[in-house]
């Protein structure tokens, strides 16, 4: 393996570390991930990429003194960007077409805080249209594509980042998380992501769907990167140490959550609970059936109330014109338009459906909740982050789930939505691969603020776990 696969394998942690301490250049780590991104531009991970600028930007920092220690945590590590977060001077098109002209002058507040960190910007990446959609199946700027199958689909919305972390392009990468928008990709991909509770992160500067569910998260090849991310990010721990698995209370909510998965998933999902038994954990049946209600009710009437007023928020933060009608008509994805079309006329969501939706039926599921933690006294919940694997490329707005037709953005974010409504934080990590050569995902769902220790207990299940996965091209990309 040539120096360069070297360089693209190397995790944030230890990238950052070899350049804070003199041992790499910025500029050749930088060049590397380039020459990377490159050569699997036909996967539809990038949006954009300004190979000059990162150039520029990393031979700054190395002509700069070296940081004292602990103040540049992220010290030259180049990140992607999911295209619904800002990044000045680069375009925010939030996956349409119709806003390739917006070049935002204001860092996202995420975006800010992690160039305090010593990060740089690697490119834009692909998103589902207006992040819409749980696929990456994007049809004005075309799919990001599985790194395991390139027929298939990354999961989405925060696709490309998937994709780029998936075949060694980038090193972590930052998405954001309504319903399943990082830990979806990151499950079907082979990959960590992290999700934290709602308003630890910035939410500033990000293209919205719902203020309320929205926020921004990572995705990585490991747990300790997203530790690293989020101190960068929220100033947790910048380090933290596994939680031993021995005693451990994990709940495991079988109705909805561990029923009607595809038979790689659950055998995959099953055989993965016998590993974390195995390890000590104490696995608890828990039924948590009325959050699956409560989402089905109440998840889309929030959502669908709140994107126009959050996207006009968002255009007037960049002194844009808004005209939702023309947004609608521009909108090319046929599995994204009929969601803004309702948001017109008839079907349009009234108030006062929101407001139940809001302060009935959000409460409610935050309740139930509380008091399933409490009553079992759980570190953790613990189910496949989605019921099946990533779909075919063309064949993903309907897909086959146990034997039968369903939408593909049902069954996708069918076991992560709740958690996104009711502000939780969540943790999808790699299982392996299922015996149909793909890879799956096991979610944890911590309590409300729970985000330390929930990254602490997904150390120790990484720990218990098989490696992740390694996808076939980039085992190829290192022959070159």
């Amino acid at each position: 393996m040539n120096r360069m696969h070297a360089l693209t394998d190397l995790s944030v942690r230890k990238a950052a570390r070899l350049m804070s301490c003199g041992d790499l250049r910025a500029a050749d780590y930088a060049q590397a991930l380039l020459d990377r991104a490159a050569a699997i531009a036909s996967y539809g991970a990038f949006l954009h990429l300004d190979p000059p600028a990162l150039h520029a930007a990393a031979v700054a920092l190395d002509a700069a003194p070296l940081p004292a220690p602990g103040t540049r945590p992220l010290h030259g590590v180049p990140l992607a960007f999911k295209d619904n977060i800002d990044v000045a001077g680069m375009p925010t098109t939030a996956g349409s077409p119709w806003m390739a002209d917006h070049r935002p002058r204001l860092h996202a507040g995420v975006t800010q805080r992690l160039l305090n960190a010593g990060a740089l910007v690697l490119g834009k990446s692909n998103l589902h249209e207006w992040s819409q959609g749980v696929t990456g199946h994007n049809h004005g700027f075309g799919p990001s594509r599985n790194p395991f199958d390139p027929a298939r689909i990354t999961g989405g919305s925060s696709g490309g980042n998937a994709a780029l972390l998936g075949l060694r392009a980038a090193p972590a990468a930052i998405g954001t998380d309504t319903g399943g928008s990082v830990r979806v990709p990151a499950a079907l991909c082979g990959l960590t992501g992290f999700r934290p509770t709602v308003h630890r992160w910035p939410d500033e500067g990000l293209a919205p769907i719902s203020p309320t569910f929205d926020t921004a998260g990572v995705m990585a090849r490991c747990v300790d990167d997203c530790v690293l991310v989020d101190h960068a990010v929220a100033g947790g721990p910048a380090q933290l140490a596994a939680t031993p698995l021995a005693g451990v209370r994990l709940g495991v909510p079988q109705a909805c959550f561990w029923e009607e998965l595809d038979p790689p998933v659950e055998r995959l999902a099953r055989e993965t609970l016998e590993r974390l038994a195995t390890a000590g954990a104490v696995l608890v049946p828990c039924d948590l059936a009325e959050t699956d209600a409560l989402f089905r009710e109440g998840s889309m009437t929030i959502s669908l109330f709140e994107i126009l007023p959050a996207l006009a928020t968002y255009f007037a933060r960049h002194e844009r014109p808004f005209d939702a009608r023309a947004l609608t008509d521009a909108v090319v994805s046929p599995d994204v338009r009929p969601l803004f079309e309702r948001l017109f006329g008839a079907t349009a969501i009234t108030p006062a459906a929101y407001a139940h939706a809001l302060h009935t039926l959000r409460p409610r599921m935050q309740a139930a909740y509380r008091e399933c933690f409490a009553r079992h006294d759980l570190a953790a919940l613990v189910f496949p982050t989605s019921p099946l694997t990533a779909a075919r490329i063309g064949e993903d707005v309907e897909v086959m789930l146990c034997g039968r037709t369903t939408t593909a953005f049902s069954a996708y974010i069918r076991n992560t939505g709740p958690a996104g409504m009711a502000g939780l934080p969540a943790v999808s990590l790699p299982m392996g691969l299922a015996f149909d050569g793909l890879p799956a995902g096991l979610e944890l769902t911590g309590a409300e603020g729970s985000d330390t220790g929930l990254l602490a207990l997904a150390l120790g299940i990484e720990a218990a776990l098989p490696r992740a996965p390694i996808a076939p091209a980039v085992q190829e990309l290192a022959t070159r």
